[in-house]
């Protein structure tokens, strides 16, 4: 797949090993349910810096705190088993699009945060979920800020400018 073909791919979960004998892997999943691999039809298993094995979903299922996936063509522990640790991708445009004050985190990471007196915070580096709401991590020059993902605190996200302006609680950027 050529370098444009991997940039409408998005990241969605990882292998973490195999699971029985029959082909069924099991993943950690990024997604917000299982629905997302099923509504995709298939996924990509990357194991090395761009080698890429498409493969279609038969089934997903929740096991512990993990997920069991069965990919078509995997039927043995063999076939599987290279794909440990492989991370798993599907194509962007088979997502749901959210609301329209929601957004996909590959959207948001590498934002501009800014703060609404126009001073300049950082990098929108990683996004965390917490029990109520996500945080985001800003980064500027070694020194992170954690933003909580709360509209108090986020008063404008504009993709196309790559930018996101804040507005901090009392004391949430002091040291």
């Amino acid at each position: 797949m050529s370098k444009k073909g991997l940039r409408d791919l998005i990241v969605i979960g990882h292998v973490i090993r195999a699971h029985g004998l029959t082909g069924l892997l099991r993943i950690v999943s990024y997604a917000q349910s299982r629905e997302t691999f099923l509504k995709a039809g298939s996924v990509f298993l990357k194991t090395g810096q761009s080698e890429l094995h498409e493969a279609k979903v038969e089934s997903i299922r929740p096991h512990r705190s993990w997920y069991l996936l069965r990919l078509s063509g995997l039927d043995s522990v063999e076939q599987v088993e290279i794909f440990e640790g492989a991370e798993i991708l599907i194509r962007k445009d088979s997502l749901v699009k959210p609301d329209e004050d929601e957004f996909f985190w590959y959207e948001l990471l590498g934002l501009a945060v800014y703060l609404t007196t126009g001073e300049y915070l950082g990098v929108l580096k990683e996004i965390f979920p917490t029990g109520s709401n996500d945080v985001y991590v800003v980064e500027n020059q070694g020194k992170e800020f954690l933003i909580p993902a709360i509209h108090q605190v986020v008063k404008e996200i504009d993709i196309p400018q790559k930018l996101m302006v804040i507005s901090p609680m009392k004391g949430l950027l002091d040291l």
